[in-house]
């Protein structure tokens, strides 16, 4: 019997950090207390100003359809907040917003990928760049790294991926998993593989771009590499920043004649991004920007105390991330025990099983990242929650033989 379904949807797998949000949301539903270190947005509501913002705009009548790249007004805004915080110089014209960061790099795709046409994902990457690439007919061209070399790309490992058929290189800074920042000189580094290959372009994600502790600082890749411009996307969006993930806005700011392709798709797909969550990005962008300091601060001293914790867990190796909110532990001093259950764990999907079942503990396994025998966990949660886990951890690991 013929099947419905599209051929492209058999090699694509559903996002593993959202499938783990699912089935702790289950097991919670089902009477079971678990910590739960998968999911990636801030505990915090959004600021009550913004909020009052998106109120606002509810009463004044703003809730029909808007332009679909964005508001005029949310367009300058976002135009403003890359002048002011990047230095970068963007007309409205140039910035189109969608629901979400993942819907532009969705749509990025969809408006540029040909069947066989490669993009290059440095590992560990966001889960999402891979299937995005392959529901487009792309191959994802997966590009490891190392602790050794803070599991960022090498100039010499990117001229080595680079065909005749590559389309992209996929740069997200601070990385999702690693917390991995690039300094200016290593972006340059990369910049000067890219001008010898001007069929490539580049991909900037930079929606953790806030989220940088001690020495690092972010630097916007387009930033470093002016002369790429003409062919550069850069993604952000407020999510993240502004604890608003759930009002979906996120945007790309590129050459006019890519915006415009977006945009058609966009108008094709969502006809418009929701018109309040627009009107609460503008007063996000453009009003107080303390509550920002005041996460960074605060996701920093989480960071410093998981990672503390974390190293006291025997078989466990963690290194303190230099951005976004996540730690990327080792765990290969655990391959190859025994759970009390008689069970070997022989790969870092069994032990974010066991670490679910006898410690109640949510995790998200490496390989789904593209870096098995490591863990994603988020410290987006409570110290008490951070301790609280931790220590359950720490009993599990105890009770391997």
């Amino acid at each position: 019997m013929s099947t419905l379904l599209a051929q492209r949807l058999f090699g694509v797998k559903p996002s593993p950090s959202m499938a783990a949000k699912t089935r702790v949301d289950a097991m919670r539903a089902a009477g079971r207390r678990i910590v739960d270190f998968t999911i990636g947005e801030p505990d915090f509501p959004t600021p009550r100003h913004i909020v009052d913002g998106g109120v606002a705009a509810l009463l004044a009548g703003q809730t029909r359809y808007t332009a679909s790249n964005g508001t005029p007004a949310l367009r300058q805004a976002i135009a403003d907040k890359l002048q002011r915080e990047n230095a970068l110089a963007f007309k409205p014209e140039n910035i189109a917003v969608g629901n979400g960061a993942k819907h532009i790099i969705y749509n990025a795709f969809a408006a540029t990928l040909n069947a066989g046409d490669e993009v290059i994902v440095p590992a560990p990457y966001w889960v999402s760049y891979p299937d995005m690439v392959a529901l487009h007919g792309g191959t994802a061209v997966v590009v490891p790294s190392s602790q050794r070399e803070g599991f960022k790309l090498t100039p010499a490992a990117l001229g080595a991926a680079i065909t005749p058929r590559t389309r992209w290189l996929v740069l997200n800074t601070p990385n999702n998993p690693t917390g991995a920042v690039y300094t200016r000189g290593e972006l340059a580094a990369l910049g000067e593989v890219l001008k010898r290959h001007p069929h490539v372009w580049l991909m900037t994600d930079e929606i953790y771009e806030h989220f940088v502790y001690g020495d690092a600082v972010h630097v916007s890749p387009l930033g470093a590499l002016p002369e790429l411009a003409e062919r550069t996307l850069l993604i952000n969006g407020v999510s993240k920043a502004y604890a608003m993930t759930g009002w979906r806005i996120g945007y790309g700011a590129g050459p006019v004649s890519l915006i415009k392709a977006i945009t058609m798709l966009l108008s094709q797909s969502t006809s418009c991004p929701s018109s309040i969550g627009q009107a609460a990005a503008v007063i996000a962008l453009e009003g107080p920007q303390e509550s920002v300091g005041a996460a960074a601060a605060l996701f920093g001293s989480r960071r410093d105390r998981m990672v503390q914790l974390l190293r006291e867990v025997s078989g466990l190796e963690c290194a303190p991330p230099d951005g976004a909110f996540y730690v990327f532990p080792s765990v290969a001093g655990l391959i190859g025990r025994t759970t009390p259950e008689g069970s070997v764990l022989s790969s870092d999907v069994d032990v974010v099983h066991y670490f679910l079942e006898h410690a109640s503990v949510a995790t998200i396994d490496g390989t789904s990242y593209g870096m098995p025998n490591h863990l994603r966990m988020s410290f987006a949660t409570g110290v008490d929650v951070i301790e609280q886990g931790c220590s359950f951890l720490q009993d599990a690991v105890r009770d391997l033989s």
